[in-house]
C-alpha cells in the first residue's frame, strides 16, 4: 500500500501548478491516467472482469470531461498535458 501512496504523491508533485496544489485539472487527469493504465493491464489477464470494466469506462469518461474543460479554459495547458502524458496523437 505504501508504494501506491508514493506513486500518487510523485504524480501530484510532477503535475501540480503550485506547492499546495492537489486538485487542478492537470493533477486529476494524471491520476486518472495512471488508474486507467493499471486497469488496462489488469484486463489483459482478467478478460471477464466486467464489473471493473464498467469502472474503467467511468474513469475514461471523467478524464475526457476534465480534458474538455481544460481545453476550453486554457488550450496551452491542455496541449502541454497531453504531450507529457502521451494521451492523444
Amino acid at each position: 500500500m505504501a508504494q501506491v501512496k508514493e506513486k500518487k504523491t510523485a504524480l501530484v508533485a510532477a503535475y501540480r501548478r503550485h506547492e499546495k496544489d492537489t486538485g487542478s485539472p492537470e493533477v486529476q487527469v494524471a491520476l486518472l491516467t495512471d488508474r486507467i493504465t493499471y486497469l488496462t493491464d489488469h484486463f489483459k489477464t482478467h478478460r471477464k472482469d466486467f464489473h471493473s470494466r464498467r469502472g474503467l469506462l467511468m474513469l475514461v469518461s471523467q478524464r475526457r470531461s476534465l480534458l474538455e474543460y481544460l481545453k476550453r479554459m486554457n488550450s496551452k495547458r491542455y496541449k502541454e498535458l497531453i504531450a507529457s502524458l502521451g494521451i492523444r496523437k
